[in-house]
């Protein structure tokens, strides 16, 4: 016995006829009826009255048709948990601008593994914009982006503040502007500078910052991770929210460290985003939760670090 032949019976008895079954099943009436013939040889009970005006279901079929229904109904229960499990378990993607991808995202990262073990996780690095779009769109079900303190926020997604910081001049630990205890941008144009590409929050600071001034040299780069990386090489500095230097791996290790830009108040905010409630996966919502809490652990903890770094 075959589901479909199940689905077949109930076709023809929603219907009224076998021909009428047979259109909407797309198949041809003499294949719909041997299919019947070989579930009635099977069960040995005669399900369909035939006539030459038709077949329509038999006074036996009648009396098996809640079973049938029960059977069919099992199998749709079936299929729609095998494909919510499909939909839990396929991989979770989250955008990122990378302001603090290693110090705030990875150890999330890490906690949702112990709890979602079957639940891969995609992260992919995007531009601001970027990562609003695939959110709206589906594409992501969780985004990590970055804001200046009088930035709008989208009313079409549900926002979360993760963390705020202030600027902050990345350099390495043998760097001659080390030796301050704060930089300015007059100390930073003689030096090479690590700026990020249009599109992010940080380029265009920075633009506001210089207001015209043109540092030695500069380089463009694709994200804080990347600026980092090409800061502990000596290529320059780059100034970057504090969020994204401190407890990183490289300033741990003391290959890079940081020091406040002078007489600047600017505000940075990083922001968890995704598509409202009802439309959110359980698996986001358990990663969500668990960047609220690594954010909250890195806020109590950040105050008493810098002051002791600084």
């Amino acid at each position: 016995m075959r589901v479909e032949q199940l689905e077949y019976l109930a076709a023809v008895t929603r219907l009224g006829s076998l021909r009428r079954a047979a259109e909407e099943l797309h198949l041809s009436q003499p294949a719909l009826g041997e299919t019947l013939r070989k579930l009635e040889r099977e069960l040995g009970v005669e399900l369909l009255e035939r006539k030459r005006s038709g077949a329509k279901i038999s006074h036996e079929g009648r009396e098996l048709l809640p079973h049938i229904a029960a059977v069919l109904d099992a199998v749709d229960r079936l299929r729609q948990a095998a494909d919510e499990q499909h939909h839990i378990n396929r991989a979770l993607r989250l955008g990122t601008v990378n302001a603090a991808t290693v110090t705030l995202l990875t150890p999330a990262i890490r906690e949702f593994r112990t709890t979602h073990p079957s639940t891969q996780v995609e992260v992919i690095a995007d531009r601001h914009d970027g990562i609003q779009q695939h959110l709206t769109e589906g594409g992501f079900d969780l985004g990590i982006v970055s804001y200046l303190r009088d930035d709008d926020l989208p009313p079409d997604l549900h926002t979360t503040e993760l963390l705020r910081g202030r600027p902050v001049v990345c350099i390495r630990q043998d760097s001659p502007l080390a030796a301050r205890s704060a930089i300015t941008v007059a100390d930073l144009l003689p030096h090479p500078l690590i700026t990020m590409r249009a599109g992010y929050v940080m380029h265009r600071y920075i633009h506001r910052l210089l207001s015209g001034s043109t540092p030695s040299f500069s380089y463009s780069a694709d994200g804080a991770e990347m600026g980092k990386l090409m800061v502990a090489e000596g290529l320059g500095a780059a100034v970057l929210p504090d969020y994204s230097v401190h407890g990183d791996p490289l300033e741990r290790s003391g290959t890079i460290t940081y020091r406040p830009l002078a007489d600047d108040n600017t505000e940075f905010r990083v922001m968890l985003q995704r598509r409202h409630a009802h439309t959110a996966r359980t698996a986001a919502h358990a990663l969500h939760s668990i960047l609220v809490r690594q954010a909250e652990k890195r806020r109590a903890n950040q105050p008493a670090r810098r002051k002791k770094r600084l």
